[in-house]
């Protein structure tokens, strides 16, 4: 039996593996759930093609609102959509949402419990040559301690899509994030996806690593090649950052007894701090975080930025012996 999960993509480790950006399948899911819900709205901050709802707003442009270069507007008009019976996705890049209208997201949806859909696009370092300015590292420490909010962090395609249904399915608000690059095809669409619950990518028993976004990719490999050597690493596909799935990331890391986590965040407040602070109440063990180190990024291509500011392969198996050797 393959240590890997057979909800997979079969060709994940070879060398043609398929790569499509993660932003796509929110564009595609947006199309579908425009024709089977007539309550879905979406509004944008002048950035429609690069979020891809273009199409969306050629096709149903009776609901798309497109509020220009105004975010914290847009928020405060979904919220008003949202309290309405609509239920709007509102999308830009994460540095601008909810980078720049945080405190509307905060009053006029969170404190109203509004059913706003926040999508953070170009997240992570991957943005590559947008440089600093367009790299959000913060967004999930900033949007996890809103009270209502759910938090997702899709790994691929497939699951953008996935999330994007389950956004609308979903009643509160609800913030997930995507990168702008090409990513590997982890899952397919017989791949299990739930808010709320993480998915076993890889079965192991030496450590859990612990890991979200495209950088699941990542983590697989890594565990790939570290098996050659004798270490047995199981992979969790955290998705879903808040509610975290407590009860799966706990019987993993009871069994290894030794965590690394890895997200495309800075490492302070995000992902791996939410599994920490799980951890130190429940069941304490030593932890590697992968991510960004608090610092900002820079220009570059995708994977040199990854190998600089370690969040690559590398960087993640030199996590997984650094925590063995504390375990």
């Amino acid at each position: 039996m393959p240590s890997h999960s057979t909800h997979l993509n079969p060709h994940l480790f070879s060398s043609d593996v398929e790569q499509i950006p993660t932003r796509n399948g929110y564009g595609d899911g947006l199309l579908m759930l425009g024709e089977s819900n007539p309550d879905v709205v979406v509004l944008t901050g002048d950035l429609a093609e690069s979020t891809r709802v273009l199409e969306f707003g050629k096709k149903y442009p009776e609901r798309f609102v497109e509020c220009g270069v105004a975010e914290q507007n847009m928020a405060g008009i979904a919220a008003g959509l949202a309290l309405a019976g609509k239920i709007p996705f509102i999308s830009s890049y994460a540095v601008f949402s909810p980078g720049r209208n945080w405190d509307q997201i905060r009053v006029s949806t969170c404190l109203n419990n509004a059913n706003v859909k926040i999508v953070g696009a170009h997240a992570g370092i991957s943005v590559g040559p947008d440089g600093a300015t367009h790299q959000a590292l913060e967004d999930i420490a900033i949007m996890r301690v809103l009270p209502h909010m759910v938090v997702v962090v899709p790994c691929d395609y497939q699951e953008t899509m996935k999330a994007t249904f389950e956004a609308a399915a979903c009643i509160g608000p609800f913030y997930f994030r995507f990168a702008r690059e090409k990513t590997p095809c982890i899952t397919t669409l017989k791949t299990p996806f739930k808010v709320g619950r993480a998915e076993i990518f890889r079965k192991g028993k030496n450590v859990s690593i612990i890991a979200c976004g495209p950088l699941v990719y990542q983590s697989l490999v890594a565990a790939e090649e570290l098996a050659k050597s004798g270490i047995d690493c199981e992979v969790i596909n955290n998705h879903t950052i808040k509610p975290l799935d407590e009860k799966t990331l706990l019987a993993s890391v009871r069994k290894t007894k030794a965590v690394v986590t890895v997200e495309e965040h800075q490492i302070m407040a995000g992902a791996g701090s939410a599994v920490c602070e799980l951890l130190c109440k429940k069941y304490p063990v030593p932890v590697e975080m992968v991510g960004m180190n608090d610092s900002y990024g820079e220009s570059g291509k995708p994977s040199e930025l990854l190998e600089k500011y370690g969040m690559s392969v590398k960087a993640i198996k030199t996590a997984v012996k650094k925590v063995l050797r504390r375990a």
